[in-house]
């Protein structure tokens, strides 16, 4: 059951009425009788929301007062000192997915079929894995810059392509600006993303407009209309599944454990690179992130307990 309405003036927000909000929001409520349900993004046990869902909570009441012109003070005391303590007492370890490594992935792309959403499908997996493409970031593709220059603002517009001899060439709009990805060739015409995605673009005949499309039920044709970011995030449950990875565990938990973010850690976890060009390739800012995607990361190649003697 939601939380009820408290009728405390909203506009401008004050930092205490914030601080009473976002403690509210942290706060187990009580089951609805009817449903046994509890409020939105709750925990089914009864709790509040989780810290991350708090927290953009908050960025959301940020950005609503910047567009009305209001400044909220996000590190007043009202504000910083009531987050600081529902990160110490509700904080929980963050859940890692599953990184799908390259034999993973030929697995994968082996339960689709070779139709038109096959060959979508399968561009997809092999670009989101090389490229480590976000699903947003994948969906927003669109041929050439001069597309995304047109583009009607439907939350299209991450970036552009450009195949070469050596390979392609994803430029993408990221939070610190534009930033270009450079995916190779695969060493086998069956698994190279490069390849795939040209086979898709012949089939498909797309040479302006939105890279990925939506497929009609007959599969018989290919809609102007631009994919969405979730269609990715099934796909990876979906072929993850249908290739019977981690089939040792029970269905709900396999299903837990493979998400958009499977692909994402794959690579580099997998990739036999040195550490800076996979932090150049991830785009990441710092070592330190990329590393929380290392999932086979040596963690003791250097033991100080050894080196201090012990």
């Amino acid at each position: 059951m939601p939380p009820p309405r408290r009728r405390a003036p909203a506009d401008p927000p004050r930092p205490e009425l914030v601080g009473l909000y976002l403690t509210e929001l942290a706060t187990p409520q009580p089951r609805d009788g009817r449903s046994g349900r509890t409020g939105t993004g709750r925990d089914p046990a009864g709790g509040g929301l989780s810290v991350a869902s708090i927290e953009r909570r908050l960025c959301g009441v940020t950005w609503g007062c910047t567009q009305r012109g209001h400044r909220l003070d996000r590190v007043d005391r009202h504000i910083a000192t009531v987050l600081a303590g529902i990160r110490r007492r509700h904080a929980r370890p963050p859940v890692r997915k599953d990184a799908v490594s390259a034999d993973d992935i030929r697995a994968m792309i082996a339960t689709l079929p070779h139709d038109l959403r096959g060959l979508r499908d399968r561009a997809m997996l092999l670009l989101r894995f090389a490229g480590r493409l976000r699903r947003s970031e994948i969906t927003g593709l669109d041929c050439h810059r001069d597309d995304i220059e047109a583009d009607s603002g439907d939350g299209a517009g991450t970036g552009w392509t450009l195949i070469v001899p050596e390979g392609l060439l994803v430029t993408l709009r990221g939070k610190t600006g534009w930033r270009e990805v450079a995916i190779g060739r695969g060493a086998a015409e069956a698994t190279c993303p490069v390849a795939a995605l040209e086979t898709w673009l012949r089939f498909a005949r797309i040479d302006r407009g939105p890279l990925f499309r939506r497929i009609p039920r007959d599969g018989a044709r290919v809609l102007p209309a631009r994919l969405s970011a979730q269609h990715v995030a099934l796909l990876v449950k979906r072929t993850a599944e249908a290739a019977g990875l981690r089939a040792d565990l029970p269905e709900a938990e396999r299903r837990a454990l493979f998400s958009g973010h499977s692909l994402r850690a794959g690579l580099a976890s997998h990739a036999e690179a040195p550490e800076a060009h996979v932090q150049k390739h991830l785009g990441h800012a710092s070592v330190e992130m990329t590393r929380r995607y290392q999932r086979r990361r040596d963690r003791f190649r250097v033991n100080l307990t050894k080196a201090a003697g012990l």
